[in-house]
């Protein structure tokens, strides 16, 4: 019995990195098309290809990090950050990811104070980046995504939100249980992994409120 629940783990353990590996992937690839296009239309100099290179390095980091777990259960690399800087890293490169998407779109970006929290980075930006990627596709055709940061109470908070397609009371119940998911392609494993990923770091994600004016994740991290 021991011996089939070890491996129902690891099976379990796979198929969340394979979905974090299969979002990382899709951001590389979506950067490399616009390195594509904008060869052809800048002849090379063009400030937003560094720009894309950069976020292609971001998720470079966070596809080794993925990669590293299946060779580990145990790597954890909790460092010092400064909340502002992280929370905006990951804005950028959530941004990035929607920008590809045939939509109408505002991003607004509003981080009122910081301090230091302790992280892992790899980690805490494939939260952030996740959550950005839910709310792009919540959104039809036209809408906001804002990205609220604050320090309150000794804890950094952040809100992400949206005002796209609401989700059902019903669905609330189980939004961050292994498996669920209301998409024809999903697999049910982001929210998931993104709560366990931030409880490993002493962090909460909850779903704030969903209705028809708005969706609110809130991630609460302690100050160190």
């Amino acid at each position: 019995m021991i011996k089939q629940d070890n491996q129902s783990d690891l099976s379990d353990k796979i198929r969340f990195i394979s979905h974090e590996i299969r979002n990382n992937l899709s951001i590389c690839d979506m950067y490399s098309r616009i390195i594509k296009v904008k060869l052809e239309k800048d002849n090379i100099k063009n400030p937003s290809i560094d720009n894309a290179l950069e976020c292609i390095h971001d998720a470079l980091l966070i596809i080794g990090m993925n990669l590293n777990d299946l060779k580990s259960l145990n790597v954890n690399s909790k460092k010092l950050y400064e909340f502002k800087t992280l929370a905006t890293k990951g804005f950028e490169m959530g941004k990035a990811y929607a920008k590809e998407e045939d939509k109408d779109i505002n991003f607004e970006l509003s981080i009122n104070n910081s301090a230091n929290i302790c992280v892992d980075e790899c980690r805490f930006l494939s939260c952030i980046v996740n959550i950005i990627k839910n709310a792009t596709e919540a959104i039809e055709n036209k809408g906001n995504i804002k990205v609220l940061g604050r320090v309150e109470n000794a804890n950094c908070i952040l809100e992400i939100s949206n005002d796209g397609k609401p989700i059902s009371v019903d669905n609330q119940k189980h939004l961050f249980d292994c498996g669920f998911t209301t998409k024809k392609s999903g697999s049910g494993f982001g929210l998931n992994i993104c709560k366990k990923y931030l409880q490993e770091q002493n962090a909460s994600l909850e779903l704030e409120k969903s209705n028809s004016k708005e969706t609110v994740f809130k991630i609460t991290i302690p100050v160190a």
